[in-house]
């Protein structure tokens, strides 16, 4: 039986790994975990918080920066979406080889799909346009 996910596994442009370091680490406060021996400087883990759960970050050639595939990110409070939503369109704004390729702007209409059963949440797409949604 099926008690929750051991990690969810991204694709970025190969070569852009420590772009993966940036983001994910920096930008959404996620915490890097060593990774096996054979697959250093191909893949990064990093944990969620302590629930056990991670996300992999894999350079791979077949990245596709339009995909509607996604992790769904789980906060705990309206104030901390809304402070995850300014920190992913601050690093957007402000560029690099790191920034976001797209983030809703704080204070205005969220991205997804609008309705009462999707109250609080937004999507981005991390600089290799993988598409990441976060809710509350």
């Amino acid at each position: 039986m099926i008690s929750g996910i051991a990690h969810v596994n991204l694709t970025v442009t190969p070569g852009t790994l420590p772009q993966a370091e940036e983001f994910y680490a920096k930008t959404l406060g996620l915490t890097p975990a060593p990774v096996p021996e054979l697959q250093i400087g191909t893949i990064c883990w990093f944990n969620i918080g302590n629930s056990g759960q991670q996300i992999h970050v894999t350079d791979h050639a077949e990245s596709d920066p339009r995909s509607s595939r996604h992790p769904c990110f789980k906060l705990d409070s309206r104030e901390d979406l809304e402070a995850m939503k300014k920190a992913i369109y601050d690093h957007h704004v402000r560029g690099g080889p790191a920034a976001p390729l797209a983030a809703d702007k704080p204070g205005e209409a969220n991205s997804g799909t609008k309705g009462k059963e999707y109250p609080s949440r937004f999507f981005a797409r991390d600089y290799a346009g993988n598409l990441l949604e976060f809710t509350m």
